[in-house]
């Protein structure tokens, strides 16, 4: 797990990232302005977390996002979701497979296109997905307390910006 950052006040708009970064012990040098670089450090602690946390569940890596839209999205079928997450359809095939075999999630034939499943979750499912979202807040907690409202807001905004602005961009023009 990665060292304490102690600040004692809020990184206000032009605090300069390396300060931060440095906090945890090297100097980045001229990775400190990357924006690749922090998300990775938060991404790898967060992942450790998750792992652990819902290790006791016994589920394949991106059930829970792949249950909470289900949830979100009646009839959707297994190939949204992929596309949705950016996993391989083959990866979700064994993600629900593994859903439904455990009583969580269902495929039904659509009603709108007879060529495909929609997907539900069942009652259990349901109940495992909230008791999942229950410890990923309790893993995400550190960062909510580290945060007000308005910079939680703000970071979740900017992330989905950058995610999308990622998404816009084709992979050679980078």
């Amino acid at each position: 797990m990665g060292k304490v950052i102690e600040e004692s006040t809020t990184m206000s708009e032009g605090s300069d990232p390396q300060d931060s970064l440095a906090q945890q012990g090297m100097d980045w040098g001229e990775l400190s302005h990357a924006v690749g670089t922090v998300v990775r450090l938060l991404r790898n602690e967060l992942t450790t977390r998750i792992v652990d946390a819902y290790a006791p569940f016994g589920l394949r890596s991106g059930a829970l996002s792949t249950m909470a839209l289900i949830k979100a999205n009646p009839d959707c079928s297994q190939s949204e979701i992929a596309r949705e997450v950016a996993m391989d359809d083959s990866a979700m095939v064994a993600i629900i497979d593994d859903l439904e075999a455990r009583g969580l999630a269902r495929r039904s034939r659509s009603t709108r296109d007879r060529r495909r499943n929609s997907l539900s979750l069942t009652p259990d499912g349901e109940r495992v997905m909230a008791e999942m979202i229950g410890r990923a807040m309790a893993v995400e907690r550190p960062i909510h307390e580290a945060l007000s409202e308005q910079e939680l807001k703000t970071l979740m905004t900017l992330l989905r910006r950058s995610y999308n602005a990622m998404l816009a961009t084709p992979p050679d023009a980078t």
